[in-house]
């Protein structure tokens, strides 16, 4: 089977997501061709001509999309796998598919956004949902199913510690305005807090600033974070609160960095959730900054039963590869022919 990977657009962790489907298919031994959607979203929003915009914001999606269609035309692809697909104009879908390309939607920011997903999950063969919560809406549209988060094992895995990377506490992601006064929160006193992802959010007073270990618009690298992990005392994942509205925010599946941060043998306290409930009951929830302060103490004086607990935790999602899911997928596929 030959796969169109189309590229998410923006670099932050769902171009992660990009590159481990790209691992699972080549795993599987399908033929993949990508589009890389994230360059020419760059190119068309800089593009001048005699010192003019080519295109205003939107313009620019719509002339880095419609050169998919291009790539299909070219590269004749069985299925069209697309990652997020926020960039990816709905008529470029029906257009893909009109040319005989099948065409699945990975939809990866289940449930905070199913709203503006659920519009688009109509103009595809098969959809695929990070969190079922609203599985049932998917499916009244289109054939879909969950597909658990899934780690890249070449990535996500025990490492070597770094030394000018150690730190009690270390936490990779988006600074969301949430996260941010969660960690503002927190009493830091006596204890190392390391910081890398997206936050530029930080205002220009935060104590948290100084805890950012690359520039603040810069988003963290798979290698950076990789290292980071390894380097770590301890993690922690605090669940987004930013949905198109407040009845979308409680989530059923857990995120995918706990199960990179499993999946790498990093102990870490989690927010509260059913699937994390369920697999990970080794580890610590928290559930305010009071309760997270209480976690990071027991870790700090209590080395070897936090990597003990690590290591249950590593245990559970061991099967949870992008090798897995993409099989799955292509199995998928293959019943909906």
């Amino acid at each position: 089977m030959r796969v169109l990977l189309v590229h998410p657009g923006p670099e932050f962790s769902v171009s992660d997501v990009y590159r481990g489907w790209g691992e699972g298919l080549l795993a599987c031994g399908a033929q993949v061709v990508t589009y890389d959607l994230a360059r020419r979203l760059t190119f068309y929003d800089a593009a001048r001509i005699d010192g003019q915009p080519v295109a205003d914001a939107e313009g620019a999606v719509r002339l880095a999309a419609e050169g998919l269609l291009a790539k299909a035309w070219r590269t004749r692809p069985d299925v069209a796998l697309v990652v997020h697909g926020a960039y990816v104009p709905v008529d470029v879908l029906d257009a893909l598919r009109a040319g005989g390309v099948r065409v699945v939607l990975l939809h990866t920011e289940s449930p905070y956004e199913d709203d503006r997903q659920l519009a688009r999950a109509g103009h595809a063969d098969l959809n695929v949902v990070n969190d079922p919560t609203h599985l049932g809406a998917f499916q009244a549209v289109a054939p879909s199913y969950f597909q658990p988060h899934a780690y890249r094992p070449a990535v996500h895995r025990p490492g070597t510690p770094v030394p000018e990377l150690a730190a009690d506490v270390t936490f990779v992601g988006t600074g969301f305005p949430d996260r941010i006064a969660l960690l503002e929160a927190v009493d830091w006193s006596g204890v190392t807090l390391t910081l890398a992802g997206q936050w530029a959010g930080l205002a220009e007073g935060s104590p948290l600033r100084e805890r950012v270990v690359h520039d603040l618009d810069e988003c963290c690298p798979p290698q950076l974070t990789a290292a980071l992990y390894a380097s770590a005392g301890m993690s922690l994942n605090a669940y987004r609160r930013e949905a198109t509205r407040p009845d979308l925010v409680a989530g059923w599946a857990m995120g995918p960095r706990e199960v990179e941060l499993a999946a790498a043998g990093v102990f870490f306290a989690r927010e509260p959730r059913p699937e994390g409930d369920e697999l990970l009951p080794m580890l610590p929830t928290f559930t305010t900054p009071a309760e997270l302060a209480d976690v990071i103490a027991w870790s700090m004086a209590h080395p070897d039963l936090r990597q003990d607990a690590a290591a249950q935790a590593r245990a559970v999602v061991a099967d949870r590869t992008f090798h897995r899911s993409a099989d799955r997928l292509l199995r998928e596929i293959q019943k909906e022919n």
